[in-house]
């Protein structure tokens, strides 16, 4: 006959193999419902950022520039269908700005949820999964609202254009997990994360290509582009929105280098996450 702690030892063990399991999804289920908390700034910013910047530079900035882009000899596209991947692009990184800087020093420091997962049995490598992974679901509704409202502008000329969810995507992965590995190791809060936005991420959405070719600037300016995930991001989205004229080696270094980012800071985040919860 079972004892009724051998039962209840029994219930305990069960659950906790439920959470090894799932702990991954048990982390990004905590992280989407904790972004309750600011759901409505989501949800303007989501629908207000995409309507703002298209009229203003699809619209407002394209009816200034005379010409069209250059897109191979003879053929030319209109400045708004230039424009718009690079913003959806961009949509995705700001997204991952947001949710690995403060959110997770946060959940290490001032509300140390991370803490009190890892206590339960749920691994550290969980852990940055399931913060990823709620992240990631964020950045693809942000991404097909945005993608709507740029079909509703016209700017979306070829029918492989709704690729540009993934590949933007992508690039806010590629960007945010590496953000996510080093916010993982910041112990005090000393302006890190404004150095982040102001030094990074400014820079990285002024000289990526995004409002004009990279072409265009110069040399010495060039190389931002060239290391820049947002950069191999646009010019991809750009590949699927418009049939952009580049060779095809080029277009493969850009999934290339958006995966190889994506994969490096995703188990960079895993390792360092780990090492700060088990010390």
């Amino acid at each position: 006959m079972t004892s009724p702690v051998a039962s209840r030892n029994s219930l305990a063990m069960a659950g906790g193999a439920r959470a090894r399991r799932y702990g991954s999804w048990y982390v990004a289920e905590h992280r989407l419902l904790d972004m309750r908390a600011y759901a409505q700034t989501i949800v303007a910013t989501s629908i207000g950022n995409p309507l703002v910047y298209l009229y203003a530079l699809g619209v407002g900035l394209a009816s200034l520039v005379d010409a069209g882009i250059d897109n191979g000899p003879g053929t030319q596209v209109s400045y708004l269908a230039f424009v718009a991947p690079a913003l959806l692009a961009s949509a995705a990184v700001t997204v991952a700005t947001e949710e690995f800087t403060y959110p997770v020093l946060s959940s290490f420091k001032w509300n140390p949820i991370y803490s009190a997962m890892n206590a339960a049995p749920v691994s550290a490598a969980q852990i940055a999964n399931g913060t990823i992974i709620a992240v990631i679901f964020r950045m693809v509704v942000t991404c097909v609202i945005y993608f709507a409202v740029m079909v509703a502008f016209g700017a979306v000329p070829s029918p492989l254009g709704a690729l540009g969810i993934v590949s933007a995507s992508g690039t806010g992965v590629a960007v945010g997990v590496l953000i996510m590995a080093y916010t993982s190791t910041v112990e005090e809060d000393k302006g890190q994360m404004a150095i982040i936005m102001r030094f990074i991420i400014t820079p990285m959405f002024l000289f990526s290509g995004t409002f004009f070719p990279l072409g265009q600037l110069p040399l010495y300016l060039q190389w931002i582009g060239w290391v820049s995930p947002l950069w191999h991001g646009t010019e991809l989205g750009r590949v699927l929105a418009y049939d952009l004229a580049e060779p095809i080696w080029l277009t493969a270094i850009h999934v290339a280098y958006l995966v190889l980012l994506a994969i490096g800071g995703w188990r960079a985040s895993q390792l360092i996450v780990a090492r700060r919860l088990n010390k």
